[in-house]
């Protein structure tokens, strides 16, 4: 096996990540392994001046500086890969710096905004309890709209009160349903027994009218046109109630890690930077907890 392909499996199979992630990965390699061969370099063996002069000749025509990051943490990966496995003794991008990434949070919506979206929601039509449920799961649980759309119907156990979502890299977690999320689930559950459901989507949590399952665009119509309905302005997509959910957790006192775990974020970091709270919820909390203040 060539390293090309132990490249690739060591993705696949011991990082555990997804086709998609391991394309990209791929493909940021590809711009490198380009720029190597343009100058004549033995690219397993590059220098940390060539990986040097690789940022400043090819990622500096990068305008966006998140994909810059993204091209040389994948050029990392393939040089702690090659340490990994004994093909080199020395990472040369151990000293290359990433690139300060732009921190664009979504917008959050207050709780009465979330109020306003549940109440634009025509209970009367065919898709009213599915719609109810889909945002209550979305704003209650934290799901990521592609965890939703594929949502096996039997890793939801309402008695219980939890599903186990497969997030990210195949990695499975138990989220809590709420008793609000599980009263909706349980009338959507009587429409969905309704439905001329296609074999193929039987275990499907969510479908749309004609039994198939429903895809990323039709989450981001239904959650655009509630939010239209109730009046708001800001720019909303499912993520933005992920995010909603998480912030409105921090902001009420819930611990870092729970609302990790709940995320499904592997690491502590990518939660601090997803959650965030304004300057007067800083200045409330230390005048609220601080002993100097009591």
């Amino acid at each position: 096996m060539n390293k090309e392909k132990e490249y690739h499996t060591y993705l696949k199979l011991e990082k555990g990540l997804s086709a998609n992630s391991v394309a990209a990965y791929e493909q940021d390699l590809d711009k490198l392994r380009s720029f190597c061969e343009k100058k004549g370099l033995d690219m397993i063996h590059a220098t940390a001046d060539d990986l040097h002069r690789f940022v400043v000749e090819v990622l500096s025509g990068v305008d966006n500086m998140r994909s810059q990051a993204r091209i040389l943490s994948g050029v990392r990966n393939y040089y702690r890969f090659l340490v990994y496995h004994n093909y080199i003794d020395q990472d040369p991008s151990e000293l290359i710096e990433m690139p300060k990434r732009e921190q664009h949070l979504p917008e959050v919506l207050t709780v009465e905004e979330i109020d306003q979206m549940i109440a634009a929601i025509d209970l009367s039509s065919p898709e009213g309890h599915r719609n109810r449920a889909i945002i209550e799961m979305l704003y209650g649980s934290g799901l990521r709209v592609s965890e939703l759309t594929t949502l096996p119907l039997s890793r939801v156990y309402l008695n219980e009160g939890f599903m186990l979502i497969e997030g990210k890299g195949s990695k499975q977690r138990l989220v809590p349903i709420s008793p609000v999320a599980t009263e909706w689930f349980g009338y959507w559950l009587e429409d969905r027994s309704r439905l001329d459901i296609k074999p193929e989507y039987k275990d499907y949590a969510f479908l749309n009218r004609y039994g198939r399952g429903l895809t990323r665009a039709m989450i981001f119509t239904i959650v655009k046109r509630l939010a239209a309905e109730a009046g708001i302005r800001k720019t909303i997509s499912p993520h933005t109630l992920r995010h909603s959910f998480a912030t409105h957790l921090l902001q009420n006192g819930a611990d870092l890690r729970i609302i990790q775990q709940m995320l499904g974020h592997e690491s502590i970091t990518t939660t601090e930077i997803y959650t965030h709270l304004d300057i007067q919820d800083l200045r409330q909390a230390v005048l609220k907890y601080h002993p100097a203040n009591r």
